[in-house]
């Protein structure tokens, strides 16, 4: 994985700047490479829910997911990844195969990695939300529990234990410390030394491995992308920093009702870590979703007819043009892997719990169309969080996508202005929508004569746009 550096952030002022065009005109020019799509649509949770009940692998397989973070696994199941599940006479001899259950985990592993997508392995406990707390506590010997983490990353990447060779590369230390009992029952302090003893042992022993965390639930206070850390953020990279601590990634979560605030984010992200010395981390941003009206209260406030109509909204148009919206900014954005929370069929999922896709899923769609158009061209228009567009050209430069997502601009109908295509002589284009009535679904196809090609559709917010042009057969 790449990270963009002042480019990216350059690229972000530029977007945010007051644009000549109308906001419902966007201008693709297919001879000016900007670079790469950026592959950043990983999830959390693997395809197998409800303890198989729900099988989601053919979706996932569509998807080509490239990173799955693994928290809050299997819900409602807690008999896989989490340390206390693997591992769970906490005084037992680490040094003995016989001390840990890997089976349900092996078999979880499995289903993630046969959908062809990467494993980032939260090493850990899944968030508690009940009164009593049972497996959410700082561990009684940091040393021991560093020991423990050693002999599951050694059955998944060494074959001990009668284990695997997955390759696994990414190793995230604990989630959200700072929110208190749900996560964790110490202070910060003691999640720093915890953070210390497990990756400098982790480091040690696999050097190769990226290792990271602290899967904080929020950066602080955002003003443009000028950032203010939060007290546990800052107190993080200020402990990292005085001892020398290996931070291959950082991570955190923001779930928001702007499609522009991960963007901005990510930047004021990336100026913080240069400027602590982390040049060389990398960011991601692996908890989000949408959170209508940022209104937590809705999902934990107890009244099951505000839960519903939460979810039902982050789940339905609005959610899903804010999902494009946000895949389609962060191409701009100095990060290195997003992970939507989540891939599965919980209420934050994807899928309804049946395993059928909701509105979200066809984002994800539409955006694996610019992952299979992987040659970036320029598509300049529209305004940042409102209404946003990019574009790509396969590899053998015979088809162009365009994905435009319009979360709430005012403008009804997009005008798509495509110059200098790639070939000679008539072409053809494909329009597929997604909004309140469709899923991604083709609306029409028209045909165009030689030269440049002017596109309207109706657009109104919320709604998706994904438009293929080819040479006419």
């Amino acid at each position: 994985m790449r990270t963009f550096r002042a480019i990216g952030i350059g690229l972000i002022s530029m977007l945010c700047s007051v644009t000549s065009m109308q906001a419902g005109e966007i201008r693709v020019d297919a001879s000016h490479k900007i670079g790469a799509i950026r592959i950043i649509h990983g999830i959390n949770g693997g395809p197998i829910c409800y303890g198989g009940v729900v099988d989601l692998s053919p979706y996932h397989k569509t998807l080509g997911i490239p990173l799955t973070r693994i928290h809050d696994a299997n819900w409602p199941a807690r008999d896989v990844v989490d340390v206390h599940a693997i591992f769970p006479n906490f005084g037992a001899d680490a040094d003995s195969p016989g001390s840990y259950h890997f089976a349900p985990t092996d078999d979880y592993l499995k289903s993630i990695l046969a959908v062809g997508s990467g494993v980032m392995y939260r090493l850990g406990e899944s968030i508690e939300h009940t009164p009593r707390k049972y497996y959410v506590h700082k561990p009684a010997d940091f040393d021991h529990w560093a020991k423990i983490c050693l002999g599951i990353i050694g059955h998944y990447n060494e074959g001990w234990a009668e284990g695997f060779h997955f390759n696994l590369r990414y190793f995230e230390i604990w989630n959200e410390a700072e929110i208190g009992a749900p996560q964790w029952d110490g202070n910060s302090e003691d999640y720093y030394r915890l953070y210390a003893t497990a990756a400098k042992a982790i480091k040690t022993r696999y050097p190769t491995l990226m290792v990271g965390g602290p899967a904080a639930a929020g950066l602080g206070q955002l003003e443009g992308d000028r950032l203010t850390l939060a007290p546990h953020l800052r107190g993080f990279l200020e402990y990292c920093r005085k001892q020398s601590l290996p931070l291959d990634f950082l991570s955190w979560h923001m779930y928001a009702a702007d499609p522009a605030a991960p963007v901005r984010g990510t930047a004021g992200l990336r100026r913080v870590l240069d400027e602590y010395g982390f040049q060389k981390t990398e960011i991601h941003l692996n908890e989000w979703n949408y959170l209508p009206n940022n209104d937590w209260g809705a999902v934990f406030g107890r009244d099951g007819a505000q839960m519903q109509k939460s979810f039902e909204d982050a789940g339905g148009p609005q959610g899903a043009a804010f999902v494009a919206c946000v895949l389609l900014g962060l191409q701009d954005a100095p990060l290195d892997m997003a992970n939507f929370y989540t891939g599965d069929n919980g209420c934050w999922g994807l899928f309804n719990v049946f395993g059928v896709p909701k509105k979200t899923y066809h984002a994800f769609r539409a955006f694996k169309a610019l992952v299979d158009h992987p040659d970036r061209v320029a598509a300049e228009g529209g305004k940042p969080g409102e209404l946003n567009a990019v574009a790509g050209l396969s590899t053998d430069r015979r088809e162009l996508a365009i994905v435009v997502s319009n979360f709430k601009s005012t403008d009804r109908r997009i005008e798509l202005d495509l110059q200098n295509l790639p070939w000679a002589g008539s072409s053809t284009s494909e329009l597929f929508l997604l909004n309140q009535e469709r899923n991604l679904e083709r609306v029409r196809k028209e045909e165009h004569n030689e030269g440049a090609i002017k596109i309207v559709q109706d657009l109104p917010a919320p709604g998706v746009l994904l438009v293929y042009v080819r040479l006419r057969s």
